[in-house]
This record gives C-alpha cells, sequence and structure tokens, in this order.
C-alpha cells in the first residue's frame, strides 16, 4: 500500500482484496491486513503531502506548463483542484481517501494548501482506514465466493482496464490538439 500510495498506478483496488482473499484462506489475520494495509497507505500519502508542501504549487504549475501534457494535466486543471480544495479542505481529506484514483492525489493541494499536518493526519488516518477495512473485507468475502465469480469478473477487468487506456489517449489527443491550436 506504501507503494500504491507513492506510485498510483499500482491499484489498492487489487493490493487490498489479495489481502483479504489471504485472511480468507487463513494465512493471516484480518487485523493485520488492515493495520499493514492502513499505515503504508498513510505513510504514502504523507510523503505526497510533505513533498507537495515543499515543492508549492507555483513551481509544480511551471512544471506542467512544460511538461504536465504526457500526464494529461494542465495549469488550469491544477487551479481548479486548489480552489476545490479551498471550498471542501478537511472533508475533501476524509472523503477522496475512499475514492480510487483520487485518494492518493488528494495529498498534493492539502499540502499546497498548507493544511494543518495533524488535520491532515486525522482525517488522512481515518479514511485510509476505513478504505482498507473495506478493500480487505471484499478480498475476504471473494475469496469465500471466488467459484461463483470468477468468470464475470474476468472480462469486467478487461473492459475496465481497456476504458482507463482509451480515456488517456483521448486526453493525450485532445491537449496535444489544444497544443497545436494555441501555438
Amino acid at each position: 500500500m506504501l507503494a500504491e500510495n507513492i506510485f498510483p498506478p499500482i491499484p489498492s483496488e487489487i493490493v487490498m482484496p489479495w489481502a483479504g482473499y489471504s485472511v480468507s484462506q487463513g494465512n493471516v489475520s484480518f487485523i493485520a491486513v488492515v493495520t499493514a494495509g492502513s499505515i503504508g497507505s498513510f505513510l504514502g500519502a504523507l510523503a505526497w503531502y510533505l513533498l507537495a508542501r515543499w515543492i508549492g504549487k507555483e513551481r509544480l504549475a511551471r512544471w506542467i506548463d512544460g511538461h504536465g501534457a504526457w500526464l494529461t494535466i494542465t495549469r488550469r486543471d491544477l487551479d481548479q483542484v486548489d480552489d476545490w480544495f479551498d471550498q471542501w479542505g478537511s472533508v475533501a481529506v476524509l472523503v477522496c481517501r475512499m475514492i480510487p484514483g483520487i485518494r492518493t492525489l488528494i495529498s498534493v493541494p492539502a499540502g499546497f494548501a498548507a493544511m494543518p499536518i495533524g488535520r491532515f493526519s486525522l482525517f488522512t488516518a481515518i479514511g485510509t482506514v476505513l478504505w482498507t477495512a473495506l478493500l480487505a473485507g471484499i478480498g475476504w468475502w471473494l475469496g469465500d465466493h471466488y467459484k461463483d465469480l470468477a468468470a464475470p469478473l474476468s472480462w469486467v477487468s478487461m473492459a475496465v482496464i481497456a476504458g482507463m487506456f482509451a480515456w488517456w489517449v483521448w486526453r493525450v489527443v485532445r491537449q496535444r490538439s489544444a497544443r497545436a491550436t494555441t501555438s
């Protein structure tokens, strides 16, 4: 889970259910899985928060101006996230910890906003434990029902991966077109 938070393409939605599956097989306790997953996730979130505080929004905005296209990020995107975070603050940290794709990245606007580290840590810990326990619980349940679910889930996984790739390609093409138009 630490690696998942440092390098977001590693999805917690795979890591924790596998750990939950291990619980269903009697290899480890549920408490140990949730504790280890939560600690790793928390440390990864804290690393992004501290990095964002250290780098600052303006330095990142300058980098995005030159290199953001391949990540499909623009300065406008950064400003929108910053404005959104100013409106929601602590609630955003708590709720976004349980939203795939956003859960890691919410640490960045929290760091830019210099959210007090105690508040950030509290809301991150609560959201992280809830998310980790949910995913581990799903994995535990799936482990007990694997035979009934294996075939239907294989095609759903492939469809999700294909959809994510198509979205990324669309964003890159759209941004390159916009850059070509403004150049």
